[in-house]
């Protein structure tokens, strides 16, 4: 089932999938009441579901859909990336996060994955999750630095290729290092592979 209240959208995507071998699409709507009626009615495998709709946004038709349907699966296809929105989605109880600018192959596999039971993230979607720690959230800046720590560089070196004085690249690293509780520097770039802030 698609939910979202744009039906060019809708249009689109129910053409693109119901291309896709194994998937049909059974139901669509534009607003969280008909969704929910509708998943009464077909009790479609995966449902996507957009954040913004008319009167009842997607987080509350998520948490209604659940308190009635536990057993309903839904991918949130969307194009916010805030934090909150997808912290707020997860814990609502969807099984995956998308963002609208995803490829069509890797939406059919998220679509296949949240079928099997799995919990897909975006690409894009985890690189964001993977800046938020329990002491804030990882500045543009901050991930930044992070990548020129890793390349071994003094504060004075970064300062300079970032054009900003050794005491605010300073600044920059002690807050990387706060916020990751890292001991030290090699430790932070650790942990930056770990959330996969950096690649190899």
């Amino acid at each position: 089932m698609l939910v979202d209240d744009h039906a060019v959208l809708r249009a689109g995507l129910a053409n693109l999938l119901n291309f896709e071998p194994g998937i049909t699409v059974v139901a669509e709507a534009d607003d969280g009441d008909t969704a929910r009626q509708l998943w009464r009615q077909h009790r479609p495998d995966v449902t996507l579901l957009d954040l913004s709709l008319t009167g009842t946004d997607g987080i509350e038709t998520l948490r209604l859909l659940h308190a009635e349907f536990p057993e309903a699966r839904v991918l949130m296809l969307t194009s916010s990336e805030a934090h909150e929105d997808i912290q707020h989605s997860l814990q609502a109880g969807a099984c995956g996060y998308v963002t609208k600018n995803i490829r069509r192959a890797e939406l059919v596999d998220a679509i296949r994955a949240v079928h099997a039971g799995g919990r897909p993230i975006g690409e894009h979607v985890a690189r964001l999750l993977a800046t938020e720690t329990p002491h804030g959230i990882l500045s543009r800046r901050e991930i930044e630095v992070l990548g020129l720590i890793r390349q071994g560089f003094t504060n004075a070196e970064i300062g300079r290729l970032l054009g900003i004085a050794e005491r605010t690249a300073k600044a920059h690293v002690a807050a990387l290092l706060a916020k990751l509780e890292a001991a030290d520097r090699a430790e932070a770039v650790a942990r930056g592979f770990e959330r996969g802030l950096l690649k190899v």
